[in-house]
């Protein structure tokens, strides 16, 4: 029998307990949903600059898709990022995967499903979430960027919420690199020649994709943009102290 998932439970409206108990449950379940935040929160808190690597979960080893995404996560780690994924088979594992072969962090963020088959072996951190929304954030909070391999919904799903966030000024400076530009172009081409000319999106929106080809061409760009990320963010603390300093000093030169 399948079972129910939480996230079913609360988006349903004809759950076994909506009628009975509707406010009890939906009062506690917020509870819930606050205590996977704080433990993402407490347990990602020092994981340093990461990338969240997303696709699909039905390639298997042996696909060159899987093999690029060994050679990425192994090339981010070995420059110093972890790597973080849903922690499931598939582009998952194999980007798990390549972090571990690089010693580097192995993080997998892992969802509950009616029919879950638990994290894939090459995950050395598994946090588990209940809630969709929950575990979203935690894949955009502590990366530098995201890389998206060809993958189905959840992947489009990661794709566009980026992008929206990037769109509406939540999120600055953060790269959306997709991997294998032949997958993508027909969803380029409707963009492109469908939502651009009507209006729905702009040129520049067009702009937050970049596409790559090879592993090493991936890990170039975010490693280029992690650096200005840094350097920028330097530039702004030296800033931020000058002028404090010049406030401290000028309030002290004031006649009393």
């Amino acid at each position: 029998m399948k079972r129910i998932t939480e996230d079913e439970r609360l988006l349903g409206t004809d759950s076994p307990d909506r009628n009975r108990d509707f406010t009890h449950t939906d009062p506690w379940r917020v509870l819930r949903i606050m205590g996977e935040f704080v433990e993402g929160f407490d347990t990602l808190a020092g994981t340093g600059p990461a990338v969240t690597i997303f696709g699909s979960a039905r390639v298997r080893e042996g696909d060159p898709t899987y093999s690029a995404a060994v050679e990425t996560a192994r090339l981010l780690a070995e420059e110093g990022f972890a790597i973080i994924t849903g922690g499931g088979p598939g582009l998952m594992e194999a980007a798990n995967r390549g972090a571990r072969e690089a010693g580097g962090p192995s993080i997998g963020c892992t969802i509950e499903l009616p029919f879950e088959t638990g994290a894939n072996p090459y995950v050395d951190l598994e946090i588990r979430f209940r809630y969709f929304f929950v575990r979203k954030t935690m894949f955009m909070k502590y990366a530098s960027a995201f890389v998206i391999f060809p993958g189905g919904f959840g992947t489009l799903d990661e794709l566009f919420e980026s992008l929206t966030l990037i769109q509406t000024g939540k999120v600055h400076n953060f790269p959306i690199v997709l991997f294998d530009s032949a997958y993508w172009a027909g969803l380029l081409s409707w963009v492109r020649d469908t939502m651009l000319p009507s209006g729905k999106v702009s040129s520049t929106d067009i702009d937050l994709l970049t596409f790559a080809e090879d592993p090493a061409e991936v890990c170039a760009l975010i490693k280029a943009s992690y650096t200005e990320r840094q350097a920028s963010t330097d530039r702004r603390d030296v800033e931020q102290a000058s002028a404090s300093n010049l406030r401290r000093a000028t309030e002290k030169e004031q006649p009393e």
